[in-house]
């Protein structure tokens, strides 16, 4: 991935020709501000789709978003000049969200991806409006979306219409310093001229999933850091509660031979490889427990079920990236027809999906750091790893906050996508409710953040107070770089600081880089990248 300033004219661009950008190209231009351009061969498709639609529109057959009204309103014949007004007025009145922003990250991966569909060739679209909507990603300009107004069928219809209605000069806008302003000032300061919209045009801009699938492949890159993370948690919890990594071996995983399994197994063994904790108890005589409990010894299944899962999404939304979703859509033939490849559900499945995964390894992760605070489950360390048990409270509450989070994790799981409500007088009976899913799936995926970071400070502490016996090499760095950021042991202190300092050290990699300097990158072993 090509990191880089919006609208910086040197720097790497990300080129829409005839195949899709790359996951790593759409998380590059949603957060790092990747250039964006359009290839000949998309401007050659662009151009031949549009001459389609207007020859259409000068003819007398009624075409569904050309020459008729929309929805459960397309039995509406509209005179030739009314269908400057009728796109006008379908961006205007499809811009209706409401409630909190959505994030500039979500709202450029959207922007990407429609404009990926319009360089397909399959929209109709002018020229113009595409490099246009281009021009706004450069500028760093990003419309204002709302939370609420997606249904997550017909496209993601209220978000993209915000999009639209930026590109008309309405509505507003965040700059690329953040500030909030009129579009039409926006597009000004940038240089860059509003469009009035043609025929199907406001159509095109609004029929897609791209809201949902922009959210996918943000989540995405996001899971597969966390997954790892989440080994490097877990086996500083192992490590710490005197756990068995015999139950670890190749032999044993490949009775089961799950990818994400051998893959989070694999992880583990290369975490805990030198340790002098782990070989302290491996002493005949020195361990009398025969088994560890689910929460230590079933970790490869549950984090590679987990990463089973998130390749699964990741092949949808590799499906979706080289999808052309719009409603009617310009075929290579040249037709115009109506379709329902709008619909969301393909995406609102896995998204679900992966919430319901979230919610359970953060769950196992709270229950590896639940045994770290109660004494008879411990193995020797104090109470609740407090520096004088009963004047100090040490992590008690840092396990209430993880369980605040697991408890709301478990909600943000129940599916979205089986919750369909009708909407436009029936003709849309039955929708998605995709970005619903999108948007629980990012919430949950911060809270499986914080849980992890929380498990991170915990098995430091214990690792800690294994002394003088050291923790492996790997491990050793994971808490060396919580160290550069966390206070180790000792009398209480304002807890909630130091738990957004752990999530801070999480979230910037800093602890994956730590691990990876020591023993090289996670997920070797037969795993996806």
């Amino acid at each position: 991935m090509t990191t880089t300033t919006a609208g910086s004219p040197t720097a790497p661009a990300c080129v829409l020709g005839p195949g899709p950008p790359s996951a790593a190209e759409v998380v590059a231009v949603a957060r790092d501000g990747m250039r964006v351009t359009l290839a000949p061969e998309a401007r050659e498709a662009i151009a031949a789709s549009r001459r389609v639609v207007e020859r259409l529109a000068a003819g007398d057959q009624p075409s569904y978003g050309i020459s008729t009204g929309f929805g459960s309103l397309a039995t509406r014949h509209i005179p030739v000049g009314q269908r400057t007004a009728l796109q006008r007025s379908l961006i205007r009145s499809h811009a209706g969200g409401s409630g909190p922003e959505v994030e500039c990250e979500v709202v450029r991966a959207m922007m990407l991806l429609r404009l990926r569909t319009l360089a397909s060739g399959r929209t109709g679209v002018r020229l113009e409006v595409a490099e246009l909507l281009a021009g706004l990603l450069d500028a760093g300009i990003t419309p204002v979306v709302r939370e609420y107004g997606s249904l997550g069928c017909s496209g993601d219809l209220a978000p993209l219409a915000h999009v639209a209605l930026a590109l008309a000069g309405e509505g507003g806008v965040r700059d690329a310093d953040g500030r909030l302003r009129p579009a039409a000032d926006a597009l000004t300061a940038a240089g860059l001229a509003p469009v009035v919209l043609a025929e199907k045009e406001g159509l095109a801009l609004i029929n897609g999933t791209d809201g949902m699938l922009g959210m996918l492949l943000l989540a995405d890159r996001d899971l597969t850091a966390r997954l790892r993370l989440a080994d490097v948690a877990a086996a500083m919890s192992i490590e710490a509660l005197l756990g068995s990594d015999a139950v670890f071996a190749a032999d044993l995983q490949q009775l089961r031979p799950h990818a994400g399994q051998a893959v989070s197994a694999g992880n583990l063994r290369l975490l805990l490889d030198g340790s002098a904790i782990m070989a302290s108890h491996r002493v005949p005589g020195a361990c009398t427990r025969v088994q560890d409990a689910y929460s230590l010894r079933c970790t490869p299944q549950v984090h590679g079920a987990a990463r089973d899962t998130l390749t699964h999404a990741r092949q949808v939304a590799t499906t979706e990236l080289a999808s052309a979703i719009d409603n009617p859509v310009v075929t290579l033939d040249g037709r115009v027809e109506s379709n329902g490849n709008f619909h969301g559900a393909p995406l609102g499945y896995v998204l679900d999906f992966l919430a319901v995964v979230v919610a359970d390894v953060a769950s196992m992760s709270e229950r590896r750091t639940d045994r770290f605070l109660d004494v008879a489950r411990n193995q020797g360390l104090p109470a609740f790893l407090a520096h004088d048990p009963g004047v100090d409270s040490g992590l008690m509450i840092a396990q209430y906050t993880q369980a605040a989070i697991v408890s709301e994790l478990k909600r943000l799981a129940v599916p979205a996508s089986v919750d369909s409500i009708p909407s436009s007088a029936m003709q849309e009976d039955h929708v998605s409710m995709g970005w619903s899913a999108a948007r629980k799936l990012r919430r949950a995926v911060d809270g499986l953040t914080r849980v992890l970071a929380i498990e991170v400070m915990t098995a430091g502490r214990g690792l800690e107070l294994r002394a003088p016996l050291t923790p492996a090499p790997a491990t050793a760095a994971a808490l060396a770089a919580l160290r550069d950021r966390v206070p180790g042991p000792g009398p209480d202190r304002h807890l909630s600081p130091e738990i957004d300092a752990a999530i801070e050290a999480v979230c910037s990699g800093e602890i994956l880089d730590a691990v990876a300097a020591v023993v090289g990158p996670l997920d070797r072993t037969g795993a996806p990248p």
